[in-house]
């Protein structure tokens, strides 16, 4: 199968959850900042990840974007990509997943990690965190037929400055974006 290089580039960069249906990554990265303000004193994971599913003649992709305020709740939203064709290839299907997290997770430049950090800093010295996660929907696993990419994969997530987390701890990818490809 011969891939359209542009047809993932040329795709807008929507979100939507079971409140808002269109939002921009502006409208996204402000409810975030409405979210942490609320409670600045909290330990913050921001977790971005993407799962596909093959259909006979496409492949849906989700980027699942979440704010976890640890054991005190969450905001979530995800992007949805219809590829007009199905990948059945597993290594190029892992490669796609991980170049959309990454797409999203490169959105989040220096000046806008700052905003985040700068929301719990005033608090770190009673417990408050921010870290930032790249979920992969692979796995170690001896029966894990993706475990071949692990290295590969987590190395170009952590290349963005970003904690990989892989199965069973990559929840955004295995388990919330898993969910809206059905």
């Amino acid at each position: 199968m011969q891939m359209n290089g542009s047809f993932f580039a040329d795709q807008p960069m929507t979100f939507k959850n079971l409140t808002y249906s269109h939002l921009t990554f502006d409208e996204v990265f402000n409810h975030i900042i409405t979210f942490m303000k609320k409670e600045p004193l909290g330990n913050y994971k921001l977790m971005i990840g993407t799962d596909s599913h093959v259909y006979q003649n496409e492949t849906i992709f989700i980027t699942g974007l979440v704010i976890q305020r640890v054991g005190r709740g969450a905001w979530a939203c995800y992007r949805k990509l219809r590829y007009p064709e199905p990948i059945r290839n597993l290594h190029q299907k892992i490669s796609i997943e991980t170049s959309l997290t990454e797409e999203v997770a490169f959105l989040f430049n220096e000046s806008l990690k700052n905003k985040l950090v700068h929301i719990v800093l005033p608090h770190v010295y009673k417990g408050s965190s921010f870290c930032m996660e790249g979920h992969l929907d692979i796995g170690k696993g001896k029966r894990n037929k993706t475990r071949e990419f692990v290295a590969e994969m987590v190395a170009r997530i952590e290349a963005h400055g970003i904690e990989a987390k892989i199965k069973p701890e990559s929840l955004v990818a295995s388990s919330y974006a898993n969910r809206y490809t059905k």
